[in-house]
């Protein structure tokens, strides 16, 4: 089928605007690959300190024969998602002796859980994670010791920083292994429905506690659809993970096979081969599309339209929410998985999962079908499954969807749209999921309820101050404030202000949680009040109108009055958790529409003093 006109106008809108910086890119990776750093550069002193502890391989990275694997690693016990990459470097290092090479760990990266630090003080070095995540991937790749990359890792941050510091050695071939899904547990929407007693009292800390304890309760990645499954979807519709691969759960033959042959096949795709496919020629302008697409589809996380146009600006791209808000009026909604609907990943991958979706979304012109992939065969073998047979790994064409409850075609939509809008007017400029929210709450207007602290709503819920028709509004949580921590502690209390009949509405320059929904919310608010944004204009018991359907929101207070008032003095910064280390970094970010990066930022002021 013949490509949608809007996926094309889109994709040719972001090749014209990103023709000097990709081009800029390209010529960067040409001319590390050819002249870069490499193991056969290295004088005799640097390679002996590179091999030194490689016991059984110092031959075979001395004679620099086969490919030599850099392993960039998240693993930590603490976490769950990344609990079972501890024993992934051992069984690397066996199959890349199983075709002729080696491996190293190059280096690891911290793995933050907005779970843990949810509502919490460290919930504010969360976003800048991710750029150490990209610094500490970069670190690692400087010794110049690999010729390609196997990149461990699965939850919010990590991809995209992995993503981001790797697209920098983009002249090596490299892919994604993801570790899979938990174990279902208590269902989500069970989860919700006790946290929004507790929120009211009426169950105690060691119910809820239970609660909690039923729904993470394993080694893998929490199964709701939130940050960190979106962004194995991504990798998956970028071509970036071996087909079918994002829902294996974790400690079984088929996701160690999956380890192993996604091994043997980045041994394949190095530039000494006939198959060579460096990242940076893989991440294009078309890929990045296609990640667009598979989050609208899908009803992926808000957090993943910050994290989108980062890891394209990495690779010279520019991509902006005006390009997500065209491709969610073509691109329908497909899934129904929790907070979208009641089913978790496990049940998705079940019925059909990543293969199924891109089958149905290729064959509607919706994705790009010529991406460049780690994949033998290119995009369509992300069609196929995979499954053991005889003991061996094969891949299966998965055909369609086997429940339309959790998994439809494009022409039996959940919904006709992506669920995604861009939010402007007289409060700036934001994003607002509508795929989680019932249509009848779209538009809301009441009085604001204005906060510049996300404990200060909470106690105005237990003092009985916002039981009313309420548009709360929680400013000074943009990148260059704090650090633009997620909300999701709030969903709970307004989700009771909401069940109780009243309308609610949030507004922030914050973020909030990709598990968050139903209460309607217009998020990553920009320019931040942090920097005079009109959110700082605000006043308690101004009217504000939130409406999804116009993508409108606004303060309904008069021009000449607005014009006349003095922002509201920020917040003292905050010390302690480490968070005054990241001083650097909040003073160098720059907007969430870009990627709210700050080494990006100052990657391009670099590249524009270069280019004067």
């Amino acid at each position: 089928m013949s490509l949608h006109p809007v996926l094309t106008a889109v994709t040719e809108r972001v090749i014209t605007r990103s023709a000097g910086s990709r081009r800029a890119y390209l010529d960067l990776i040409a001319r590390e690959g050819e002249n870069g750093i490499s193991r056969p550069r290295l004088a005799c002193g640097n390679l002996a300190h590179a091999i030194a502890a490689s016991e059984g391989d110092k031959q075979g990275l001395r004679a620099a024969r086969g490919m030599n694997v850099g392993i960039i690693t998240s693993y930590n016990d603490m976490l769950s998602a990344h609990q079972p990459y501890g024993r992934y470097p051992d069984q690397i290092k066996l199959y890349a002796r199983e075709v002729g090479g080696t491996a190293q760990v190059a280096g690891g990266t911290p793995a933050m859980c907005d779970g843990v630090t949810q509502g919490q003080p460290g919930m504010e070095i969360s976003l800048f994670s991710r750029d150490v995540i990209a610094l500490s991937t970069a670190v690692g790749l400087s010794h110049g010791m690999y010729e390609g990359v196997a990149m461990l890792g699965i939850c919010d941050k990590i991809v995209p920083g992995l993503l981001i510091g790797a697209l920098r050695f983009g002249h090596l071939p490299a892919l994604l292994i993801p570790s899979g899904p938990m174990p279902s547990g208590l269902p989500n929407s069970e989860k919700q429905r006790i946290r929004q007693l507790y929120a009211e009292g009426k169950v105690g800390k060691d119910r809820l506690m239970d609660a909690e304890s039923e729904s993470y309760h394993a080694a893998g990645t929490c199964t709701f659809y939130g940050t960190a499954n979106t962004n194995q979807m991504l990798m998956e519709v970028m071509g970036l993970h071996l087909p079918g691969s994002s829902f294996v759960p974790p400690n079984t033959k088929l996701r160690q096979e999956l380890t192993r042959a996604a091994i043997h096949r980045l041994s394949e795709i190095g530039a000494r081969g006939d198959d060579y496919r460096p990242l940076g020629l893989c991440v294009d302008e078309r890929a990045i599309v296609n990640a667009a697409v598979g989050l609208l589809a899908t009803g992926g996380s808000t957090n993943l339209a910050i994290h989108l146009p980062a890891i394209a600006r990495a690779a010279g791209i520019v991509i902006d929410w005006s390009d997500l808000d065209r491709l969610s009026s073509v691109v329908p909604q497909l899934t129904r998985v929790y907070p979208n609907g009641s089913e978790d990943v496990n049940a998705f991958h079940a019925v059909g999962g990543m293969p199924s979706l891109i089958g149905s979304l290729l064959d509607a012109g919706l994705l790009h079908p010529d991406i460049l992939t780690v994949a033998r065969g290119g995009f369509a073998a992300y069609r196929n499954r995979p499954v053991m047979r005889d003991d061996a790994l094969v891949w299966e064409e998965a055909g369609p969807s086997t429940d339309e409850s959790i998994l439809r075609a494009p022409a039996n939509p959940f919904r006709a749209d992506g669920g995604m809008k861009v939010m402007e007017g007289n409060l700036g400029r934001g994003i607002y999921k509508t795929s989680a929210v019932a249509s009848e709450r779209w538009t809301i207007e009441a009085p604001a309820a204005v906060f510049d602290d996300q404990e200060d709503v909470l106690r105005a819920f237990r003092d009985g101050k916002l039981d009313r028709d309420v548009v709360v509004v929680v400013r000074f949580q943009g990148p260059a404030a704090n650090g633009m921590p997620e909300l999701h502690k709030l969903t709970p209390t307004l989700a009771v202000l909401q069940d109780r009949g009243h309308k609610v509405a949030l507004v922030t320059d914050g973020r909030m949680s990709g598990a968050s929904g139903k209460v309607p919310a217009a998020i990553h608010i920009g320019p931040e009040a942090y920097v005079g944004g009109p959110l700082s204009l605000l006043r308690d018991g101004d009217m504000v109108r939130v409406c999804a359907h116009t993508g409108r929101i606004e303060a309904m207070v008069d021009a000449a009055q607005w014009t006349d008032r003095t922002p509201a003095r920020p917040p003292a910064p905050q010390f302690g958790t480490g968070r005054e280390l990241f001083a650097l970094m909040r003073g160098g970010v720059d907007s969430p529409e870009r990627g709210a990066s700050a080494i990006l930022a100052s990657m391009d002021r670099m590249a524009a003093q270069e280019n004067a």
